[in-house]
């Protein structure tokens, strides 16, 4: 049985719709909430007073906000996908490229930008840490995309499918798997302006001991200081170097 087998709880997706809003608002009341989630205020209130019994919001005056707790299950994630093995490697990565350095994780069909460090104050990041991406729009992604299973890559491509970020991302099938095996054979993916344009990124996989994508490496740059011998030689070898060492400490963990 495959995820997409399951009837979705619609009260649990309702909590964390407005768990989301609230985050993205920093703070919101249930007036406000229910209208931009199109639902009425009986219901809100309802959703939020068991939030908060819970522990998951905080009220002050008329406004609540997610409660500290939330912390743990982030130090808990942290420590599930062995961020804190890759945070020294990113760190060097950035420096020695004085670029913007990227640990993406695999989750749920996207990759997540669980550490960023940028080098450099005058570029800003085109998916900030913490964004949630399509895989087949970025480097990182891609060389996630191509070291899963078969059956998970089908289920991801037929899923969320290949929406165009930009003119130049890949949204044809075809494209993409051949890209794919490019992908496999040097443990190097390319992202030339296909999430967002004016940017250049190079990612290469961090596998488990079953050759399986559990993240990536990636750095991420202006197009006009990413090309030629800078970008085919010298980040990219720093990448696949990076991303090796990430995964060997994994391993012997």
């Amino acid at each position: 049985m495959t995820p997409a087998d399951f009837q979705e709880v619609k009260a649990t997706k309702t909590s964390f719709a407005i768990l989301e809003a609230i985050r993205e608002r920093d703070g919101a009341g249930v007036t406000e909430l229910a209208r931009q989630l199109d639902l009425s205020k009986g219901a809100v209130y309802k959703h939020v007073m068991t939030l908060m019994r819970l522990g998951y919001l905080v009220k002050e005056n008329t406004t609540y906000h997610v409660s500290l707790t939330f912390q743990q299950f982030g130090a808990c994630a942290r420590e599930r996908n062995l961020i804190h093995i890759a945070e020294p490697a990113i760190k060097n990565l950035a420096q020695m490229t004085g670029k913007i350095a990227n640990f993406v994780i695999y989750e749920n069909g996207y990759g997540v930008y669980a550490d960023q460090i940028n080098a450099t104050e005058k570029e800003e990041p085109p998916m900030p840490k913490f964004s949630k991406v399509p895989l087949h729009a970025t480097a990182g992604g891609k060389a996630i995309l191509a070291y899963l299973t078969d059956e998970e890559r089908d289920m991801i491509l037929r899923e969320i499918g290949l929406p165009a970020r930009t003119e130049k991302t890949i949204t044809d099938r075809e494209a993409l798997e051949s890209e794919l095996q490019s992908v496999r054979d040097r443990r190097v993916a390319f992202d030339r302006e296909e999430f967002s344009k004016g940017y250049q990124c190079v990612g290469s996989p961090i596998v488990d001991s079953n050759n399986r994508a559990i993240g990536a490496v990636s750095v991420t740059g202006l197009m006009q200081e990413m090309t030629g011998k800078r970008l085919e030689e010298d980040v990219t070898g720093l990448v696949v170097g990076t991303a090796k060492s990430v995964e060997n400490d994994y391993l012997t963990a």
